[in-house]
């Protein structure tokens, strides 16, 4: 068998990130994390999963590293599955595409206090403090087996990061204000909390519900939150969310009983985004809101193009975690003319 040779396996990311023109112009030190100050691999546990067509099944280094290897440095839109429970997915390295682009979208700076909710295995968490620096970060791990091995695997790499065991939804209110905030796992409702802990002018990156992520920014009164969808992705949930009902119970073993072809011009316009409250009023929600929805009452988001009628952003979007295939993978837009940001972009806000 022929031995793994990890460096290979960067250069071979780098080059498909350069192919695709995913690195962001606007924050080159984020290149430099991912391929050199903090390598994925070194984060990534002995046992990893993949999906074999009909279930998850454990791939380990000690047996095949190089299988290992493929699923750590796979495709930039591939992550790595981490840990499964019943049957689903509840930890990965993230795409590579993913984290990149929601490093850029959260315009860190050297010296800022930032809050990471969901450690994770703790990479992220290296990632920022390579740029924020040396204890700068703080995260929120519910799972605290997670917890642990990932404060373990940050110490022995050389990186200050203060990680506790928590419910990331309530944020870390004891080290707050924060200038930056980035969670790593998908939220129907954005938590107040979140907003409440992060400084005027500071900024948040989310991944909300099924339609990607975004990036919001603290009003000067703190009152309200605003900014735009940055990018497409599907992320986890929060832990407890429910899965709804596994393939079989839907299909009951029937045959399919008609087929829809729906074809998509991925070259055509974007569509634009309409945020507005039960009152008509755009971008805000209802000052009697606690947090964000994503949708439905009392804010509604929905997808208006030029092409069709508004879509809902849920109404086509395929179940979070399926029981019968691995979770989407994801795929980054092209920059739009004259920005160095995606041309997925959409408005939205939230208000106190």
């Amino acid at each position: 068998m022929t031995l793994v040779r990890l460096d290979d396996r960067r250069r071979a990311l780098a080059e498909a990130m350069d192919a695709q023109g995913a690195w962001p112009a606007d924050s080159a030190w984020v290149r430099r994390a991912v391929l050199d100050t903090v390598p994925r691999h070194t984060f990534a546990p002995d046992r990893l999963w993949t999906w074999d067509g009909h279930a998850y099944v454990p791939v380990d280094r000690a047996q095949d590293p190089n299988a290992w290897a493929d699923l750590v440095y796979a495709d930039p839109g591939d992550s790595a599955i981490t840990q499964i429970v019943d049957g689903l997915p509840s930890s990965s390295l993230s795409c590579v595409s993913v984290v990149v682009d929601m490093l850029d979208s959260l315009l860190l700076e050297p010296g800022d206090r930032v809050l990471e909710v969901g450690t994770g295995l703790g990479w992220n968490a290296g990632l920022l403090t390579a740029r924020a620096g040396p204890g700068r970060v703080t995260s929120i791990e519910v799972d605290g087996e997670l917890a642990a091995a990932a404060q373990r695997r940050l110490t022995e790499a050389g990186f200050a990061v203060a990680v506790h065991t928590g419910d990331g939804n309530a944020g870390r209110p004891q080290a707050a204000p924060y200038d930056r905030l980035i969670a790593t796992y998908a939220v129907d409702d954005v938590p107040w909390a979140w907003a409440e802990q992060t400084r005027p002018g500071g900024r948040l990156v989310i991944p909300w519900g099924r339609l990607g992520t975004i990036a919001l920014t603290v009003a000067d009164d703190r009152k309200s939150a605003t900014g735009w969808v940055q990018g497409l992705a599907t992320f986890m949930p929060s832990r407890g969310t429910d899965q709804g009902r596994e393939y079989h119970a839907i299909r009951s073993g029937a045959a399919t009983d008609r087929q829809v072809r729906v074809d998509r011009d991925l070259g055509a316009p974007s569509p634009t985004r309409t945020c507005s409250s039960p009152s008509g009023s755009p971008t805000r929600t209802s000052a009697s809101s606690p947090r964000a929805t994503a949708r439905g009452s009392p804010y509604d988001c929905t997808t208006a193009s030029a092409h069709g009628p508004p879509l809902s952003p849920t109404a086509t979007a395929p179940p979070m975690l399926p029981r019968a295939a691995p979770a989407a993978s994801w795929r980054r837009s092209k920059p739009a003319a004259g920005t160095g940001r995606s041309a997925a972009h959409r408005r939205c806000g939230t208000s106190e």
